[in-house]
């Protein structure tokens, strides 16, 4: 194959485009995720600095009280699991006779 310099230049030209605007798109890209980072980056440095604030106001009776509720959301997070199983068991349960139904049925249909 014979390429002339005047090809070879195209190619060349169509070459450093291509890595021109794959380089642009990046750089858009990076710079989207960035104000996203540091978006985020202000959500928890608010969230951080209330926590610190309030760590520095906590004594014994603040400490009981955050302990009380603490334990109050653990006894409703494990009311709702144990409800969550209990009505995956009744589930399992009412899947089972319909599948022994249809096990039956396929017996005296035969």
């Amino acid at each position: 194959m014979n390429l002339s310099p005047k090809v070879l230049k195209i190619i060349i030209v169509v070459i450093i485009a291509g890595f021109g605007i794959g380089i642009y798109l990046q750089d858009l890209k990076h710079e989207e995720s960035t104000t996203h980072a540091w978006k985020a980056n202000r959500y928890n440095l608010d969230r951080f600095n209330k926590i610190m604030e309030y760590n520095s106001k906590m004594n014994a009776t603040n400490w009981k009280v955050f302990r009380d509720s603490i334990d109050q959301q653990l006894d409703t997070l494990m009311i709702l699991r144990f409800r969550k199983e209990v009505d995956s068991l009744g589930e399992a349960e009412l899947q089972a006779v319909n599948e022994r139904q249809e096990v039956q049925a396929s017996y005296l249909s035969e």
